[in-house]
Formats: structure tokens, C-alpha cells, sequence
């Protein structure tokens, strides 16, 4: 199954999966529910996983209980760039207007130095946001990038981290670099106000942010799905990336950074997409009980041995 996007950001709703999808999927353009799979018998009971794309960028949702709240460590920042959409400074407006409806808005849409347009909110859901007018004479960057907000004691950790996944992750390169200058205070000077980077050909972007403004950092709330061709390259990204035993569970893993990941086999998707019912279920009973995923005993229980 060849997919454009080898690593997808997964959400975790309580039991609104479906209903954000429909929410989000109705904000851009290029955008569709995709897929509908329900789960049954799991430690959370019957859950939804919604699969939809956004802007031609792929998602996937589940409902599986009130476990895990959204915070801003990581959002989702959506660039509105003329150059790419002729409608980007009306659409902007727009889609900040449906967003704040019920969210909480984290900077006005305003002009910034950085940006003539710029505003980030949490919606409704919890979901952080960052739009922004792109400058049209500038690099071209895709439509919607998932933005680490990585919060710490020194304030400086992560050029550590993204030069972490630069090295364990294939096609891949970093992008623009900026430092905070000093009196940011409590900003560390020197620290990355924002750097964007390349991992399997996607970009995504970083920031450090102090302890001493945020009390918030990663979790299960937002992981990040790597799809994998076969057991190999499941065993490498398990081995580089599991650095939280206790984390580890139904093909998930945490790494030293406390980013949650999901490291799961192509062939997955088919068989949870386009399965019976049975083979579904047998396919859920078998990896409940996993750590990292096993393809081929997946294989066996979708072919009913």
C-alpha cells in the first residue's frame, strides 16, 4: 500500500472523533473523511478510529475515553500562502473565526513582526492551532505543519531533540533556524524561537519554551503514526525511539523526549480498512496484548489462523 505521507498525527478524543473530524474537514479546502473503523472490545470498549484529510494532509482520530487532554506542545500550524491559494487572506480570517467558536484564543490574530497575519488558538476541543499569512516570496512550505513546543527547566532542548530525529530518520534535513535574542527573558538567548525540519520528506517545526511560563508538556494526547514497510523497519524505529519501558503498549512507544510515537506496519491499515468485521476483531485481539507490533502474527489472526 504506497502512501504519500509516511508519518500521519494521530488524535485522541474522549469520544468526539467523528464529530471533530466532521468539524475540521468543514474549515478547508481538499478536505474528506476518509475512513470509519470501529474497534470493539478493547480496554477503552467500542471505540471509532476516523482516518481524514485536511487540506490534503492526512489525520487519523479515535474516541477511546477521557485518558488524555490536548495542551499546546504540539499544534498544528497552517500556513496561508497567496502563492498556493489565491483565497489565503480571506480564508484565514474565516477559519480563525470557526476556531475560536467555543476555543480560547492563545495570541490575537494580528500583525506580528514575523508575520503580517498571525494568530494562535486552542478550539474547541482543546486542539492548538497556529495560523499564519505566509510571506508568497518566501520558501515554499506545505499547507499544515505539526509544531513541537518542547518546555524544559534550561529552556534549551530542542536543537538537541530535532538534531535527535534528523539522525534517526531517513530524508531528512533541517530547514530555517531562529534564536531567541537576548531580553526574552525567561527565553533563554541563544534557544530556538522556532526552527522547521524534514523527517521521511514531511515537514515539521520546533520551539523551546521555559518551565517557568508553561506548566504543560507531551502526551498520549497527539502521537505521531510512522508507517512501516515490514518488521525491519519496525525494529529500527522501535529500537531508536522506545525510551519509556513502561510506555510501551498496542504498538506505541515515548521517546527521551516524551514525544509519543506509533510505530505500525503499512499492511495494518488495509486490513482495518477493508476487512470484515471478523478479521477486524481478530486482528484488534491480537495486538491488544503487544508491545511492539509483530507483523506476521497480525497476518495470521487477519487470515483466521
Amino acid at each position: 500500500m504506497l502512501r504519500k505521507q509516511k508519518i500521519v498525527p494521530h488524535l485522541w478524543f474522549d469520544k468526539e472523533a467523528k464529530e471533530a473530524a466532521e468539524f475540521y474537514t468543514s474549515l478547508f479546502p481538499q478536505s474528506s473523511i476518509t475512513n470509519v473503523t470501529a474497534l470493539h472490545d478493547t480496554p477503552s470498549g467500542d471505540v471509532d478510529v476516523v482516518s481524514f484529510d485536511l487540506w490534503g494532509y492526512s489525520f487519523q482520530a479515535i474516541s477511546a475515553g477521557p485518558l488524555f487532554k490536548f495542551n499546546p506542545s504540539i499544534s498544528f500550524m497552517v500556513n496561508f500562502d497567496p502563492s498556493q491559494d489565491t483565497d489565503a487572506r480571506a480564508r484565514i480570517d474565516q477559519v480563525w473565526n470557526k476556531l475560536t467558536e467555543g476555543g480560547k484564543i492563545l495570541m490575537p490574530l494580528d500583525k506580528y513582526p514575523f508575520s503580517e497575519r498571525y494568530g494562535w488558538v486552542e478550539d474547541r476541543y482543546g486542539l492548538s492551532w497556529q495560523l499564519i499569512f505566509t510571506n508568497p516570496e518566501g520558501e515554499e512550505r506545505p499547507l499544515i505543519i505539526p509544531t513541537l513546543m518542547f518546555v524544559s527547566d534550561t529552556g534549551e532542548i530542542a536543537e538537541e531533540a530535532t538534531d535527535f530525529y534528523l539522525s534517526v530518520f531517513k530524508d531528512a534535513k533541517r530547514g530555517a533556524i531562529a534564536r531567541y535574542p537576548a531580553g526574552m527573558e525567561p527565553n533563554k538567548e541563544g534557544a530556538i524561537m522556532f526552527s522547521d525540519f524534514k523527517l521521511l520528506g514531511q515537514w515539521f517545526a520546533a520551539m523551546d519554551a521555559s518551565a517557568r511560563q508553561h506548566d504543560f508538556s507531551f502526551n498520549e494526547a497527539i502521537s505521531m503514526i510512522v508507517h512501516c514497510e515490514d518488521q525491519a523497519e519496525i525494529d529500527y524505529y522501535w529500537e531508536k525511539l522506545s525510551a519509556v519501558p513502561e510506555a510501551e503498549q498496542c504498538g506505541w512507544l515515548k521517546d527521551k523526549y516524551g514525544v509519543s510515537w506509533q510505530i505500525v506496519p503499512d499492511r495494518m491499515g488495509e486490513m482495518m480498512e477493508r476487512g470484515t468485521p471478523e478479521q477486524i476483531n481478530r486482528v484488534t485481539q491480537a495486538f491488544l496484548p503487544m508491545k511492539k507490533f509483530d507483523v506476521a502474527a497480525l497476518e495470521k489472526a487477519y487470515g483466521g489462523q
